[in-house]
């Protein structure tokens, strides 16, 4: 992969991390606010710490991953193995994707016998009193 796609894949991904932690801050700001009551619920219930304050937070996430040179060389390299995965092709997952679903019917039909067996055991023992239970 070219550098440059790197580093625009690199930087689309810590946008999109700035934005989720923008929207998981707007998502607390507003449960506080219907929570909180009194001085504190009106801090939180203003447009300004609504709004502004998780796009604030959200660029300066992405600001920060942007000029860490650490995480932009751990991300170079995230991207660099990614690239080099080998995917199945369509026709595998296919395959793939058929096996699982029949082994999942099977074993729910399984599990489904299993369960009416032994609830069926189980309410004979105890209608039976074979546990000595009900004298």
């Amino acid at each position: 992969m070219q550098q440059s796609s790197t580093n625009k894949t690199i930087t689309v991904s810590f946008m999109l991390a700035g934005i989720l932690v923008g929207i998981f801050l707007r998502v607390v700001i507003d449960t506080i606010s219907a929570l909180a009551t009194g001085p504190v619920g009106r801090f939180f219930s203003q447009d300004i710490v609504k709004h502004g304050l998780p796009l604030v937070v959200g660029f300066a996430v992405f600001v920060f991953l942007q000029a860490n040179k650490g995480i932009h060389a751990w991300a170079d390299e995230v991207v660099t193995e990614i690239s080099r995965v080998v995917w199945p092709s369509r026709k595998d997952t296919t395959a793939m994707t058929i096996v699982v679903c029949v082994m999942v019917l099977i074993s729910g039909v399984l599990f489904g016998i299993l369960d009416a067996v032994s609830g069926a055991v189980i309410s004979w023992m105890l209608h039976q009193n074979f546990f000595g239970l009900f004298s």
